[in-house]
C-alpha cells in the first residue's frame, strides 16, 4: 500500500516541509515561502485525488465509458488564484515593515515596537 500511493507521500512530505517553515523561521519572508510550499501541497494532493484511473475529460463520447470529475481541478484553479493574492499582499505588507522597521526578522520587529 506504502508504495502504491509514493505520490501522497511526497504531497504529505511537502506539505510538512513548509509548515515546519512557517514555524521555525523568523523571517517573514521566509514564512511566505513555506506558506506557499504548504499551499503548492495542497493544491496537488487535490488534484491527484481527483484523478480516475483510466477516465476521460468530462466531454461526452460515445467510445468513452468512464469520466473524470472536473470540480477538483476548478477547485485549485479558484484556490491558485487566492494563493497568488495572499502572496502579494503578505509581500507588500513585509516591504512596508521592511520600510518602517528597517528588517523582516520578527523579533527585532517586536522588540523595536515594544521599546519606547
Amino acid at each position: 500500500m506504502i508504495g502504491t500511493h509514493y505520490v501522497y507521500w511526497l504531497l504529505f512530505a511537502l506539505m510538512m516541509i513548509g509548515l515546519y517553515v512557517v514555524i521555525s523561521h523568523g523571517n517573514l519572508l521566509k514564512k511566505l515561502i513555506g506558506l506557499t510550499l504548504f499551499q503548492v501541497g495542497v493544491f496537488l494532493f487535490f488534484i491527484s485525488i481527483g484523478k480516475v484511473d483510466g477516465g476521460s475529460a468530462p466531454i461526452v463520447s460515445d467510445d468513452v465509458e468512464t469520466y473524470s470529475h472536473p470540480l477538483p481541478q476548478v477547485l485549485i484553479l479558484t484556490a491558485i488564484v487566492v494563493g497568488v493574492a495572499t502572496l502579494a499582499v503578505g509581500l507588500g505588507l513585509a516591504v512596508r515593515i521592511f520600510e518602517t522597521y528597517g528588517t523582516v526578522e520578527e523579533e527585532d520587529v517586536l522588540e523595536r515596537d515594544t521599546t519606547p
